[in-house]
């Protein structure tokens, strides 16, 4: 939807900076409180998976309190239930081992919920490589994923397995994830896409999930893709790898809503960009934007344009609270420990920029950037072309259609795994080969949905 924002500083000269520096706990939780107010109503989910799936809506008019009701439709749409996830034990966890506690009880909840079948299909063993070749930026009818279908769930399970996201998401986090997951669901009932499996979002746990051993939460469908490992023993949780995407920028939901998945993302982004000089801007543009497809190697080359070393320490903190949009998606204390990880190696950390200088949607095809330095890799790929995806005055392209992907180099899978091409078994999907999605992100023959710019794009 070609919806302007304010404009923003062109960079000429950078805007006035305070000299306090805020820590990476001051950022994480900055970040946390900063929900974005195109989200804040969640009732999404009550349409965002064809007949199934929560619906949830969020009241944040007190601060520092969230009460949440979820309302969930059974497979065929016929039946709805109101459940108070906040009655199932779910919590807002402030702390890592707060976060790996609450998310663990969330995934036995669910689980409980399931038959002897339905167990066997969404536990996986720990190191199964199948971790690393089932989460894709494809369809579901082209690259399968693991785990159970939510639109096959009953109301209750479905309900239960919704609370095991938002056990392990921040406020924003969970805000961000319905977003996008409320969009594939608009686009499967108001655009003329043909993609039968838009709205379609699985599940699967890889390991069994404890605060007392490591295990992986893997939640994905065509514009997600979590790979959340939690690992009691070492306090520790990671979201490296993870795919959002967005596709459009900006919808209207069942409850006349406004909803912008992305606007954090892009706030964060142009405040990064406006901090700038006109030689630093000049040095970031002039860089290689970098890629690598998710279902693919990637050896995290760095490529060019400006280096960490060239920030002030507050244009640092604003690249820092960028990657929070990744690398902070759970708790505070999650959060800091991320950032001060990559803050540590930030010098030798490499930003490049394409496309437009402004956030204004009405103009222009978005933006790409990529973060690449040895504790982080981030790439914002701004897609030209809706993938048939096409509403009457809505942007599904360019700002209303982006992929993203967020690494580790030092730590993806919390090193349970290392990523495979996904050129057989569950990543391959649709019979690909390959060539196909998963080896390199080359849509298998004949895919309607990905354009090539698509593929090869970061996620």
């Amino acid at each position: 939807m070609g919806t302007a924002q304010e404009p923003h500083n062109d960079g000429a000269e950078g805007p006035a900076m305070t000299s306090n520096r805020l820590s990476p706990s001051a950022l994480a939780s900055r970040g946390r409180r900063r929900l974005s107010t195109a989200v804040t109503s969640l009732a999404l989910v009550g349409t965002l998976v064809l007949g199934g799936c929560a619906a949830t809506t969020t009241d944040t008019s007190s601060a520092g309190t969230t009460s949440t009701t979820t309302t969930s439709a059974t497979t065929d749409a016929t039946t709805a239930s109101a459940i108070d996830t906040t009655a199932a034990g779910t919590t807002d966890a402030t702390t890592t081992a707060g976060t790996i506690s609450d998310t663990a009880a969330a995934a036995q909840a669910f689980l409980a919920t399931l038959t002897d079948e339905q167990r066997e299909q969404v536990l996986y063993a720990y190191d199964d490589e199948t971790k690393s070749t089932s989460w894709s930026n494809f369809p579901v009818t082209f690259v399968e994923r693991a785990g159970l279908d939510l639109t096959d769930l009953t109301a209750e399970q479905q309900a239960a397995a919704m609370a095991v996201v938002e056990a392990l998401l921040s406020e924003e986090g969970y805000a961000t994830v319905t977003g996008i997951m409320g969009g594939d669901q608009y686009l499967a009932d108001e655009s003329s896409s043909t993609e039968e499996s838009l709205g379609q979002y699985y599940i699967a746990f890889f390991g069994d999930p404890s605060d007392t051993s490591a295990f992986t939460v893997q939640v994905g469908g065509h514009h997600l893709g979590i790979n959340a490992t939690l690992d009691g023993t070492a306090d520790a949780i990671t979201f490296a790898p993870t795919h959002l995407g967005v596709q459009p920028a900006v919808y209207t939901d069942a409850d006349g809503d406004e909803v912008q998945p992305f606007d954090g993302i892009y706030t964060d982004a142009f405040a990064f960009f406006d901090s700038l000089t006109a030689e630093q801007q000049a040095t970031l543009t002039s860089g290689e934007v970098t890629s690598c497809a998710p279902g693919d190697t990637c050896d995290f080359a760095t490529g060019t344009g400006l280096t960490g070393a060239d920030l002030t320490d507050e244009q640092r903190e604003l690249l820092l609270q960028l990657v929070a949009s990744w690398a902070g998606m759970a708790d505070e204390e999650t959060t800091a420990t991320a950032l001060a990880e990559i803050e540590a190696t930030l010098d030798d950390t490499v930003v490049a920029w394409s496309g437009e200088t402004t956030y204004d949607m009405s103009s222009g095809d978005g933006i790409s950037f990529s973060i690449s330095g040895p504790d982080v890799y981030v790439s914002f790929q701004a897609q030209q072309g809706s993938a048939g995806a096409d509403v009457d005055g809505v942007t599904t392209s360019g700002w209303g259609h982006v992929h993203t992907i967020y690494r580790d180099p030092t730590d993806d899978y919390a090193g349970s795994v290392t990523q495979q091409a996904a050129t057989s078994g569950p990543g391959a999907g649709g019979g690909a080969t390959a060539g196909g999605p998963g080896d390199g992100g080359t849509p298998p023959s004949g895919a309607p949905e990905e354009t090539s710019a698509d593929a090869t794009a970061a996620a």
